[in-house]
């Protein structure tokens, strides 16, 4: 019944839309003036809503899931709908429309189609809130996960999910189960250790979701599950415990049409690095070429300073452990390290000259960076790249230390705008730094560089722990 109502009033919205641009674009006699071919598109609109949003799943149950994800859902099903339906408008031979109201139409349908369905999601979402319209869960796992599990039930109302009980399975691999009933609770849900038990509260509560969330490795306990439920209305959900993996990146692809899990591997693909590839080259060039005369001050200055050359060579790690040579304005008088070590400047370093302290103090010496980010090797936005010497270091003491360089360097990143920059005198200096960029990689978005590149612009290049 809901599912019909839902159908009806997008085909309603889509109707209401087209008299409303009828009225924007002709007037109010306009609103009765239609010809045989705005007729026709706007039954061929309705029609393929009803064919096109649920094949798109517009339809489905969206219990659980985010905002966004449904509002992009619609407006591809009603930009795809409506793109048909003026296709096999002109298979007909009738393109006689206005323009003018084709467009007005579609935009105040879109308006109205995601409109509609976002305040009906927020008012579940309010309802659930109160404690109804919610569905009873029973999850399977170990204790210790299943707490976490009933928590971010309990914190997430609005979901509309309820745990109901929890299912504790033998470790022992016959799968028989010691008949102890409701011997204890997790967070003031009762817990089962006797499947047959759970079975008969599953069907005497009429629970609605059962989720199981034991290791990959326990199919014989997936199948029992399978086999039990296979003529009950209950929805089976796989909720792999992967808590003893080390997963930096847990994104599944296909390769030779099988399904794999990454454990180590690069964390967005090449399509969806794209808009930051781009962003990267167009950005670089505007600001070499914007501070071309300051870069040339600067070098000046540089030169001035102390005999030596102006810039400063030296070779990083890049994406991939591909190595680069990074460039920047030097600030240090030329000194030689012993084969194999490198000192990092400290505070008063008296290898700092003055205008290389100015230049640390504010930045100015990563500038010619933007010519490594022009060439590819580096990004605006990244995990810093540290000196081959502390990699070789830091690599078996910081967990997911080399997982920084799954992605390009960048000049500026999360962990140096929330402070983490210059010295790291100590290991727990750099396991901060390396957990800031960590979750930057796992959270990348194309937004997320913009928001970065924005928040350095007003804090980022003045730091007390740069010298």
């Amino acid at each position: 019944m809901i599912g019909l109502t839902a159908r009806a009033t997008d085909v309603l919205i889509v109707a209401l839309s087209a008299l409303l641009a009828h009225w924007l674009r002709f007037g109010i006699g306009g609103v009765f003036a239609w010809n045989d071919a705005d007729t026709l598109l706007v039954a061929f609109d309705c029609a393929l809503v009803l064919i096109i949003f649920p094949a798109c799943g517009v339809y489905q149950s969206w219990r659980g899931k985010s905002l966004s994800s449904l509002a992009w859902r619609i407006v591809g099903a009603w930009l795809v709908s409506t793109s048909v339906a003026l296709m096999l408008l002109f298979s007909l031979h009738r393109s006689d429309i206005s323009r003018l109201w084709f467009g007005t139409m579609t935009l105040c349908a879109l308006v109205g189609l995601v409109g509609a369905k976002l305040l009906v999601y927020q008012l579940l979402r309010r309802v659930r809130r109160t404690g109804r319209n919610q569905r009873r869960v029973a999850v399977v796992g170990s204790e210790s996960h299943s707490r976490t599990i009933i928590n971010h039930l309990r914190d997430t109302p609005q979901a509309g999910f309820q745990p109901a009980m929890i299912y504790e399975p033998e470790d022992d691999e016959t799968l028989v189960d010691l008949p102890r009933g409701e011997a204890a609770t997790v967070s003031g849900i009762p817990v089962f250790h006797d499947f047959g038990g759970l079975v008969r509260k599953v069907r005497e509560t009429h629970i609605d979701e059962i989720w199981l969330a034991v290791p990959m490795s326990n199919e014989r306990l997936l199948l029992r599950f399978m086999r039990e439920f296979r003529d009950d209305f209950v929805n089976l959900r796989f909720m792999p415990d992967t808590r003893s993996l080390s997963l930096y990146a847990h994104s599944l692809v296909e390769i030779l049409g099988m399904p794999t899990i990454n454990l180590a591997a690069a964390p967005v693909s090449d399509l969806e690095m794209w808009p930051k590839r781009v962003f990267d080259r167009f950005f670089a060039l505007a600001v070499l070429l914007a501070l071309l005369p300051v870069m040339i001050a600067i070098a000046i200055a540089v030169k001035l300073s102390s005999p030596g050359p102006v810039l400063f060579r030296q070779h990083r790690k890049g994406v991939d452990g591909h190595p680069f040579e990074i460039l920047k304005f030097r600030t240090m008088r030329v000194h030689r390290e012993a084969e194999g070590r490198l000192t990092q400047a400290g505070r008063a370093d008296k290898r700092v000259t003055r205008v290389g302290a100015f230049l640390r103090r504010t930045s100015l010496d990563e500038l010619p960076q933007f010519i490594n980010v022009l060439l590819g090797q580096m990004s605006v936005v990244g995990p810093r790249p540290h000196a081959i010497e502390h990699d070789d270091l830091y690599k078996n003491l910081v967990d997911g230390y080399m997982f920084r360089y799954r992605i390009k360097p960048g000049i500026t990143g999360w962990a140096q705008i929330n402070g983490y920059r210059g010295e790291t005198s100590r290991v727990e200096k750099m396991e901060a730094r390396v957990k800031f960029d960590l979750f930057y990689i796992q959270n990348w978005s194309f937004w997320f560089d913009i928001k970065i590149v924005v928040m350095t612009l007003f804090k980022g290049f003045m730091s007390r722990n740069a010298y």
